[in-house]
């Protein structure tokens, strides 16, 4: 079993930075893909980013593709989502996630953090 929580999440103007964090309650969280999602108001929740265990691969939805960057600290079994250029569209709640991204299952989620951003 693992257990995620998130953090980082806020109210900010349009154009700032924001760093998510996710931390897991298990080592075992090391052998996961982690992954970032959010779901807006009235929106099914999407895929914002992942990366692999393995070999640290990185994946990003096009919508903040060189704008928002994954990243993991093994040693802290915490992943991070650093998000920068935060537009009004990508007001969510943010949710991690671990599992498989090949597999495009992800078996763990934590509870969500609110990212608000105003115009």
């Amino acid at each position: 079993q693992v257990q995620l929580v998130e953090s980082g999440g806020g109210s900010v103007q349009a154009g700032a930075s924001l760093r998510l964090s996710c931390a897991a309650s298990t080592r075992a969280f090391s052998r996961y893909d982690a992954g970032w999602f959010r779901q807006a108001p009235g929106k099914e929740r999407e895929f914002v980013s992942a990366i692999t265990w393995s070999t640290s691969s990185t994946f990003y939805a096009d919508s903040v593709k060189g704008r928002f960057t994954i990243s993991r600290d093994f040693a802290k079994n915490t992943v991070y989502l650093q998000m920068n250029s935060l537009r009004p569209e990508d007001t969510a709640v943010y949710y991690c996630a671990a599992g498989s991204r090949a597999a495009a299952s992800y078996d763990y989620w934590g509870q969500g953090t609110q990212v608000t951003v105003s115009s």
